[in-house]
């Protein structure tokens, strides 16, 4: 069935808006995908916080005009699909990198992280990196392991403090007055 032009101009503002706003976007291809995979990768990319499209590559090209993408969705062939997200790149990416481990029909194309163009190699290395959270956990216990050392450290003083002076009074080496 064939799509009208008033329905093309609706899919186009409505994809531009959406990548507008966007931080990071991963161009992907498929073939022979199943209904079921379709619904189950597009199920496991909303839990991260990202949308899923398929898109006309024309169409594609169009919204992306004028936005952080455009470098990643011009020139494009073939079936084209995209996930995009205003949050975590590295989430985004663990998400579609394991589908593609999974699905060898699934593969990338492209991506783009804060307005850079990357390849596929750089997409499958940001699905390795700890996310935003991980990251701030550890820089958090680099920052407090310093502070909670001093601690134990002064902590200690007293405390073999104290186990001396109890000893000596076991052992009776204290005189009374």
């Amino acid at each position: 069935m064939a799509v009208s032009r008033a329905r093309k101009t609706e899919q186009v503002e409505k994809l531009s808006a959406d990548l507008k706003k966007v931080s990071s976007l991963v161009v992907t291809t498929y073939t022979k995908m199943t209904v079921a995979q379709d619904f189950e990768l597009r199920k496991t990319l909303r839990s991260s916080g990202a949308k899923y499209a398929v898109v006309k590559n024309t169409l594609a090209e169009r919204a992306a005009k004028g936005t952080q993408v455009e470098g990643a969705l011009q020139n494009l062939k073939g079936i084209t699909s995209i996930a995009y997200t205003e949050g975590d790149p590295v989430a985004l990416a663990k998400v579609l990198a394991k589908y593609a481990k999974d699905n060898p029909e699934f593969t990338f194309k492209s991506g783009v992280v804060e307005g850079r163009v990357i390849s596929i190699k750089e997409i499958e290395a940001l699905a390795t990196m700890p996310s935003k959270e991980e990251i701030y956990s550890k820089l958090l216990f680099l920052l407090n392991a310093p502070a909670q050392r001093l601690v134990t450290v002064m902590n200690a003083v007293g405390k073999d403090l104290a186990v001396v002076i109890n000893q000596g009074v076991e052992k009776k080496k204290f005189k009374e007055a």
